[in-house]
């Protein structure tokens, strides 16, 4: 499961980089400032995540199966909350009016939510 995440973190991570490169270059003069800047935030809460998956693969006390959990609600969430921002952002690019999808990134982001809650519920259910 680890190597999973770890994998998965690592995608995440290297399509952050490319996509932030591709906003910040390609996109600058296509997209209007705030199209960009929510570009931008998709691109950042996806890097954030990268880091939270590798941070939660390294912590042996998760169990198999918070470790399942949390691995699949980021999945989902980055998936959902940064996927539909780009797509959403980039109308002007592909001509494509994504705006019927719009209701998957508040889904998104408490998905993300979610992930972070439940390591906390972990953390604080144990001893110490």
């Amino acid at each position: 499961m680890e190597r999973k995440i770890i994998l998965t973190a690592a995608v995440f991570g290297t399509l952050a980089i490319i996509l932030g490169a591709f906003g910040a270059h390609a996109l600058k003069e296509i997209l209007s400032s705030e199209q960009l800047t929510s570009f931008e935030t998709g691109v950042r809460y996806q890097m954030y995540h990268a880091f939270f998956l590798f941070f939660v693969a390294t912590r042996k006390e998760l169990s198999l199966k918070v470790l399942n959990v949390i691995y699949n609600l980021v999945l989902a969430g980055v998936i959902f909350f940064s996927g539909s921002i780009y797509l959403l952002t980039t109308k002007n690019v592909t001509h494509i009016d994504f705006k019927i999808i719009g209701f998957v990134t508040p889904i998104g982001g408490l998905l993300l939510i979610f992930a972070w809650l439940v390591l906390f519920a972990t953390f604080f259910k144990k001893k110490s």
